[in-house]
């Protein structure tokens, strides 16, 4: 069963910024609820190939994973795919400009394999709450700023 959770929002703030500090993975613990730690596998800063190691915390397991960086066009889209463990995941973040400040959308595919299987509309479900809490805490942040 595939897993697709898109979710999204709008920030009231430039869409340059928000993008820019979006697809800095540096900053992924400061706005993502489940991540713990990043650590660049390869030189920053993000470009496609680059590396990044993630270390999160989901449905009360610890999960370590790699992304790798496939498609990157600053202020438009940033894609990331990682192919380990039972969940091979990836990620899409876009940007679109809207009157007042900037929409943007996260979205997670995957098709998870083995016990993943059986439990994927939980951890779609799952997902989709974290994501949700994820997107308003970006927003919070780029609209202090």
């Amino acid at each position: 069963m595939t897993v697709d959770v898109r979710v999204e929002t709008v920030i009231h703030a430039p869409l340059a910024e928000v993008a820019a500090y979006a697809s800095d993975p540096s900053h992924a613990p400061e706005w993502y609820v489940n991540i713990s730690s990043v650590e660049w596998e390869t030189p920053p800063p993000a470009r496609p190939g680059s590396r990044i190691a993630f270390v999160a915390h989901f449905l009360g397991r610890r999960i370590a994973y790699t992304y790798e960086i496939t498609d990157l066009v600053p202020g438009e889209r940033t894609v990331m795919r990682t192919a380990q463990g039972p969940f091979p995941m990836e990620t899409t973040y876009t940007w679109d400009a809207v009157d007042g400040g900037t929409r943007m959308t996260l979205r997670n595919t995957g098709e998870p394999s083995g016990f993943g299987s059986l439990t994927a509309p939980l951890v779609a479900r799952a997902m989709r709450r974290a994501t949700s809490k994820d997107l308003a805490a970006l927003k919070a942040i780029m609209e202090a700023r």
